[in-house]
């Protein structure tokens, strides 16, 4: 799993009991599951289908730096389906795992489209093929 994002628990992120706000964690990782998405289908045009079971492990105080891991489970159709861990950077321990995120591919009409896709790619190997 690829942890390429870092959150710094602020105190605007906490809820009453002093921890990280479990809907604040739960956007972060809306939102990296978004750009990594758009990153491997190549279009901005995606959203959210699916989020299973959401499994909040330990929490997270203001100060701790929280890091987002995302790993590709499977290209559908029109979809990926991805699973997400959030853990401490300093510890390593975690904080919140998620065994399937789907994200829906889009076309202008704003309906579910083909991507074409059937296996992870990175950036630097698509940008060498266009060379």
């Amino acid at each position: 799993m690829n942890f390429h994002t870092r959150k710094w628990v602020k105190p605007e992120d906490l809820n009453p009991n002093n921890n990280l706000f479990g809907g604040r964690l739960l956007q972060w990782i809306d939102e990296e599951a978004a750009l990594y998405t758009m990153i491997q289908l190549d279009n901005r045009k995606i959203a959210t289908k699916y989020i299973s079971e959401v499994n909040f492990v330990s929490s997270a105080k203001q100060g701790d730096i929280v890091e987002l891991g995302i790993q590709v489970e499977k290209f559908g159709t029109t979809s990926i389906t991805l699973s997400c861990v959030a853990r401490n950077k300093m510890t390593r321990k975690p904080i919140l795992t998620i065994e399937n995120i789907t994200m829906v591919n889009l076309g202008e009409d704003g309906k579910a489209k083909a991507h074409g896709k059937t296996k992870l790619e990175y950036i630097k190997n698509r940008l060498n093929e266009e060379d």
